[in-house]
């Protein structure tokens, strides 16, 4: 039996620049009374209906080994920290067949002070804590078969990076 070595990724700090082709990285406002706004992520899509729900995401150290990713293909996902430390944000673009395309994974440790929201289609993995179990505020639109599709990739080795974020 042949065993194929596994694609290593090393993750880096939350960039939001690096992360705008799959979404962005949602932030508090920085004055005491402020509002940061996300509606333009939640804008209602015709035929589907919203759906608020939190995820218990497992404790994760590094190396993490991710062989499955998920896409929603109508609706973009926001995900709020609660209680959380820091976590990990894996996303990889679609190839020519519209297959998740492992090879281009990029991998993210985000801050428990900032939320991510991923765009419609965005190939990501499940949520991995850090620093303990973690919840997480989870907000879309949903209303058909496909909301969730899955695939199975090649292993995909996410490493720590050096950097504050990383512990």
């Amino acid at each position: 039996m042949t065993s194929e070595a596994a694609i290593s990724v090393v993750a880096g700090p939350a960039d939001p620049a690096a992360f705008a082709p799959f979404g962005a990285f949602v932030e508090p406002p920085l004055e005491v009374g402020g509002r940061a706004r996300f509606d333009d992520w939640l804008e209602p899509v015709a035929g589907l209906a919203p759906s608020y729900h939190l995820n218990r995401a497992p404790a994760s150290t590094f190396p993490v080994t991710v062989r499955r990713v998920e896409r929603h293909p109508h609706a973009a996902q926001l995900f709020i920290p609660v209680g959380v430390s820091r976590y990990l944000v894996t996303v990889m673009p679609a190839d020519e067949s519209g297959a998740p395309d492992a090879g281009e994974a990029r991998s993210f440790v985000v801050p428990g002070t900032m939320g991510v929201a991923y765009r419609p289609g965005t190939w990501h993995t499940g949520i991995s804590a850090l620093d303990g179990e973690s919840s997480f505020a989870v907000m879309m639109w949903r209303g058909t078969e496909d909301d969730d599709v899955f695939a199975d990739i090649p292993a995909v080795q996410i490493l720590a990076g050096n950097g504050d974020l990383l512990g």
